[in-house]
């Protein structure tokens, strides 16, 4: 057995508090009765009874959440079908072109991507706003859900969809009732991804976004340009507390389905 040493136990403090200090230092001062962010005047919940008068940053808030909702789903969708394309249908003409331009935003710096997309809606005359920034994260995001899918059905047990074809049930059903139910915890994996991805945007939405389409990043970073205001800090705890909960729905998913996923095998080999 081995032995945890005071080297790795060091190794992993230091990297837990690189990494997660920023994050509980941000939650505490959301509750600091104080103006000033960074002097401490006590305990307080004042700025986030304020933020609920702050109609810009919450109709700012609200939009990054219906944009990362719409754009996750979409990706995930098109995700998906990419995946299934890369992974099932062999050697098929145009494959190279087809995977350099799916991965091709994972490499692709955003300033780039940005400007592209901007370009793009430029051209075609179309009025940036709500659904460009939908669009352009739903072409953000994809690429990281195909990579998680694609994964997942590399290594799937292809038996289970030709035993159930056997016995009569079509291509499509055999899809939805066997292959689907089993690649479940990738799919909300990479949605789960999308989103926070999505939420976390500013290069690609300040390229794409219009009038009246203003996201939380692009608030936020507007408005600490002029000094860090508390609400800022209950806004953002608040969606930390928000990404935290679903990352442990998301978890306990998973887990679920690994645990289904066993009892299916030992009652197979019953």
């Amino acid at each position: 057995m081995r032995r945890t040493s005071t080297f790795n136990i060091v190794s992993v403090a230091l990297g837990l508090t690189f990494l997660y200090l920023p994050i509980v230092i941000l939650v505490i001062y959301s509750f600091n009765a104080s103006r000033l962010v960074t002097v401490w005047g006590g305990w307080s919940l004042a700025w986030y009874r304020e933020l609920l008068h702050d109609e810009a940053m919450l109709q700012a808030a609200s939009t990054s959440l219906r944009v990362a909702a719409l754009s996750a789903t979409a990706a995930t969708v098109l995700g998906i079908c990419a995946a299934i394309a890369l992974t099932r249908f062999g050697r098929f003409r145009g494959r190279l072109a087809f995977s350099s331009m799916v991965y091709a935003p994972l490499v692709m710096p955003e300033v780039i991507t940005g400007l592209s997309l901007l370009l793009l809606f430029v051209a075609a005359n179309v009025d940036r706003g709500f659904w460009t920034i939908v669009f352009a994260h739903t072409t953000l995001t994809m690429c990281f859900v195909t990579v998680i899918v694609q994964a997942r059905l590399i290594g799937f047990d292809r038996s289970l969809e030709e035993a159930a074809m056997d016995l009569g049930c079509p291509p499509f059903k055999t899809f939805l009732t066997i292959t689907l139910p089993l690649i479940f915890p990738a799919i909300a994996a990479g949605w789960m991804l999308a989103f926070s991805l999505s939420l976390d945007d500013l290069v690609i939405a300040s390229f794409t976004t219009g009038p009246g389409a203003s996201t939380l990043p692009i608030r936020i970073y507007s408005e600490v340009r002029l000094g860090v205001k508390p609400e800022i800090n209950a806004i953002c705890t608040i969606f930390v507390a928000v990404v935290a909960v679903l990352t442990v729905v998301a978890s306990l998913m998973t887990k679920r389905g690994a645990m289904q996923r066993e009892r299916a095998a030992y009652a197979a080999q019953v």
